[in-house]
């Protein structure tokens, strides 16, 4: 069975604490079983999941407050199940531009295209903030490489040894991405 994928901006209800920290553990658990993966997403294990609810409390959260990032979600049956970031704080003489970043899918509801659609659904909202060129890293030879390529995304180079995986001591190159918007009329 096939449930629909829904997605969504997150956006936390201010004054909401239990369905702020609902959405919190949610968002943690995704984080969480992406890193214990291997996925190279910034996080290492040992990794908690109270250390995956502080990134999104201490880091996502005041950015999101602040209107300085926006995170959409993936839901299904009313779970978060995936997210996608983009950071929209840069100088004042790039304001065209935005980061995509933590692009991720909780194992369990890959291969259904969620990526695809939160991918897709990140370059509208970049649009609505006016900006018309995002840009990425990604780990090199990753299915989120191949994905991104797909979806129109250039390739300015590779960086060796640029980060480790969240499994391995190894140092991986990363792919930094790009793609240019056109500008919503």
């Amino acid at each position: 069975m096939n449930a629909v994928v829904q997605i969504d901006e997150w956006q936390p209800e201010s004054g909401d604490d239990a369905a702020l920290d609902r959405e919190l553990e949610m968002l943690a658990d995704v984080l969480h079983a992406v890193v214990h993966t291997g996925a190279g997403v910034s996080f290492v294990v040992p990794f908690s999941i109270g250390e995956a609810r502080a990134f999104w409390a201490d880091t996502v959260l005041p950015g999101v407050r602040a209107r300085t990032r926006r995170v959409l979600v993936a839901r299904v049956d009313g779970r978060i199940v995936g997210t996608v970031q983009i950071d929209l704080a840069v100088p004042p003489n790039q304001r065209h531009r935005a980061e995509v970043l933590k692009l991720l899918v909780h194992p369990s509801a890959r291969r259904r295209g969620i990526a695809r659609a939160l991918m897709i659904a990140i370059e509208r909202a970049a649009q609505a903030e006016g900006r018309t060129l995002l840009t990425l890293d990604t780990w090199t030879g990753s299915a989120a490489e191949i994905l991104y390529r797909s979806l129109g995304y250039t390739v300015v180079g590779v960086i060796p040894r640029y980060a480790r995986g969240s499994l391995m001591p190894e140092l991986e190159p990363a792919t930094i991405m790009y793609k240019e918007l056109p500008p919503l009329r």
